[in-house]
C-alpha cells in the first residue's frame, strides 16, 4: 500500500471533513496531512486522525480482526482512566477492503516525552486487571522472525538466517519457562518513549496495537536493551527504573526476554536488506554481536 491508495482509500471512508458519519470528499482527503506510512497509513484530518490498514486480501481477516481489538482496547482504557489515544468511531470500517479506524487527534506535544513518562503510564497499564469482553492475545514476540527472514531472501548469508531460527527456538522454549516476578496480564508490548505523547494535559500513550496479555517484564525489558544496545543515557534508564519502582535487571529472567528481542530484532532489520545497503551492513553488525557474545555492542537504526 503506498500513499496514493492510502488517499484513495480515506475519500472513500467519508471521514476526513472532521465529522465522523458525514460525507467526506476527495479533496478533503487529499489535503489531509500523513502522519505515517508502515503498516497503518496514518493521516490528520483536522480535529480527526485516520488510520488506514493494508488491504485484508494481502494481510488476511487477521488485519481487520486487530483494528477492533485496538479499539476494543481504547475503550477499556478510557473505562479504567488510563491516558491514552480516544477512538472518535467504535467501530471498524472496512473501505473496498482495507480496515480504517477513526480517532480523536491528540493536541500537539509540548515537549518530547521521557522514560520516566513512560514508565508512569506503564504503573497504570500493569495495575489493570485482564479485560471483559475481548481476549488480549500473548505478546508472541518472536512470532514474526520466519517471515521477516524470508523477505529478506539471499540478500542475507544463510547461516545466519539459520543462526536465527535456532535462537528463536531456543529463546521461545526458554522464555516459556520462565518464572515472573510480576502478576502477568495487560501490557503495551512496545515500550518506548516513542509510544508516549506529551500533551497539555501530561503523557498520553499511543499505538496500541501491540497491546496484549503476557508478563510485565516484557514492557520493561525494552528499556533495558535500550539502555545497552541503543545508546539511552544511564540517568535516562535510571529514571525510568525510580518511576516505575523497579529494575527488571535484578530479575533472573531477564536475559532470556532480552535475547528473545534481540532475536526479533535482528531478524526484523533483515528485511530490509534487499533494497537498503545500510540495513544489511547493520543486520550483519547485529548478527555478528550475538555470535560472538558482546551484550554492549552499540546497535543503531539506519
Amino acid at each position: 500500500m503506498d500513499e496514493a491508495r492510502a488517499r484513495e482509500v480515506l475519500a472513500q471512508a467519508d471521514v476526513v471533513d472532521g465529522t465522523v458519519g458525514t460525507a467526506g470528499t476527495a479533496g478533503a482527503a487529499g489535503a489531509a496531512e500523513l502522519l505515517a506510512l508502515g503498516e497503518n497509513a496514518v493521516f490528520a484530518a483536522g480535529d480527526l486522525v485516520v488510520k488506514v490498514g493494508r488491504s485484508i486480501e494481502h494481510g488476511g481477516a487477521e488485519l481487520l480482526d486487530r483494528a477492533r481489538r485496538e479499539l476494543a482496547i481504547a475503550s477499556y482504557l478510557a473505562d479504567h482512566d488510563v491516558p491514552a489515544v480516544r477512538a472518535a468511531k467504535d467501530e471498524a470500517l472496512l473501505v473496498d477492503g482495507h480496515p480504517v479506524t477513526v480517532w480523536h487527534r491528540i493536541p500537539a506535544a509540548v515537549r518530547p516525552a521521557e522514560p520516566r513518562d513512560l514508565a508512569e503510564l506503564l504503573g497504570l497499564v500493569h495495575a489493570l486487571p485482564v479485560p471483559t469482553g475481548f481476549e488480549l492475545p500473548r505478546r508472541e514476540l518472536l512470532g514474526g522472525v520466519e517471515r521477516w527472514l524470508r523477505l529478506a531472501g539471499d540478500a542475507i548469508d544463510p547461516a545466519d538466517a539459520d543462526y536465527l531460527r535456532e535462537r528463536r527456538d531456543g529463546f521461545a522454549a526458554a522464555a516459556a519457562a520462565l518464572t515472573p516476578h510480576l502478576p502477568v496480564g495487560p501490557i503495551h508490548g512496545d515500550a518506548l518513549p516513542r509510544n508516549v505523547h506529551i500533551g497539555p494535559e501530561g503523557p498520553v500513550l499511543v499505538d496500541l496495537e501491540t497491546f496484549s496479555s503476557d508478563l510485565r517484564e516484557h514492557d520493561l525489558v525494552v528499556m533495558a536493551l535500550s539502555r545497552d544496545r541503543y545508546g539511552l543515557p544511564a540517568d535516562a534508564y535510571d529514571g525510568f527504573v525510580s518511576a516505575y519502582g523497579w529494575d527488571v535487571r535484578e530479575w533472573e529472567g531477564c536475559a532470556v526476554l532480552r535475547g528473545a528481542r534481540e532475536t526479533a530484532s535482528c531478524a526484523w532489520v533483515s528485511q530490509h536488506a534487499p533494497s537498503n545497503p545500510k540495513a544489511l551492513a547493520e543486520f550483519r553488525r547485529r548478527v555478528a554481536s550475538l555470535r560472538d557474545g558482546d551484550p554492549a555492542v552499540r546497535w543503531y537504526p539506519f
